[in-house]
């Protein structure tokens, strides 16, 4: 249910966005409102110019405000209990398998573990990034540079070799392995999303994807990452507050599901409005894509 190492989530004091993520393409900027009072109790961490300091600490005393947090996510620090709000609904829900407490756990998981929709797609930069590199590896063609002769995925290189080969190869090329939790969880959700594209399309060619069966590939990526950035920061704490492992797995799928589900349905309107994942436009649509999954659960109030 999970990536291949477990993790306590992101500290407070390191950058909300960590700077060796990719930008994203740029785009409109950030209309956000200020988050409304949370109606579950739990005030919403105060933004830069509240009166704190790097850690998120309000002075409170009247004395002149420190410097200013900087705005650039890059720069900007996490502020310290930055998933605490989170927490205490997840830990509500991996109790008693309560949804609403599951959907505002990830509302404050955007809103305050990550400042917003805005800066959590921009912590997804590597998510934008290799949907990318993903399309161009399973479409054909000889102007593709990832089966050029000789190249990781020549056809010729892997002609006869089994579905899970082509699938490993694939996920070689496109996510390689660096030592981070962010390309482990990358590759995993780029494995599992080959997979699912052939049982959903058994007859497929995985190095010559048609493009109904691209956009399942890449739609299946993208929430895969998603719920894998989820794990990385609060899977742990699910777990461990269920009554059982088992329990625990289940309250898992429970999220996942949640988050394929809003993926799905921010594809399916960018689709109606006439976006394509075109290679020119593939990371413009995932960016939007995950913008409105964020600001879809960002704007739950129940």
């Amino acid at each position: 249910m999970g990536t291949s190492s477990s993790s306590k989530g992101s500290p407070s004091n390191v950058p909300m966005v960590p700077p060796w993520v990719p930008d994203v393409p740029s785009g409109p900027p950030d209309n956000t409102p200020p988050d409304a009072a949370p109606d579950d109790g739990i005030p919403p961490t105060p933004t830069p110019g509240d009166n704190l300091d790097l850690a998120g600490v309000g002075e409170g005393d009247g004395n002149p405000a420190p410097t200013p947090v900087p705005t650039d996510d890059k720069a900007r620090l996490a502020p310290a209990g930055r998933f605490g709000a989170a927490r205490t609904n997840l830990t509500s829900f991996a109790r008693n398998s309560d949804r609403q407490a599951m959907r505002r756990g990830i509302r404050h998981y955007v809103s305050q573990g990550y400042g917003g929709n805005g800066a959590a797609t921009r912590r997804m930069g590597g998510t934008i990034r290799s949907s990318e590199a993903l399309l161009s590896a399973v479409s054909g063609g000889a102007a593709n540079p990832f089966q050029a002769l000789g190249a990781p995925l020549d056809p010729a290189l892997l002609a006869g070799r089994s579905a899970d080969d082509i699938m490993d190869a694939v996920t070689d090329a496109v996510r390689p392995v660096d030592g981070t939790q962010d390309s482990e969880s990358s590759r995993a959700a780029i494995r599992d999303a080959l997979s699912d594209t052939l049982e959903k399309y058994p007859a497929a060619d995985l190095l010559n994807l048609t493009d109904q069966q691209k956009e399942h590939a890449i739609e299946a990526f993208v929430a895969g990452d998603l719920y894998g950035r989820f794990y990385l920061d609060l899977g742990t704490h699910v777990i461990e507050n269920a009554p059982s492992t088992s329990a625990g797995l289940s309250r898992l799928k429970e999220v996942r599901d949640y988050i394929r589900e809003t993926v799905a349905e921010a594809f399916r309107i960018l689709k109606a409005k006439g976006e394509s994942l075109s290679k020119s436009r593939v990371a413009t649509v995932v960016r939007d894509a995950i913008r409105e999954t964020f600001a879809v659960f960002e704007a739950y109030t129940r």
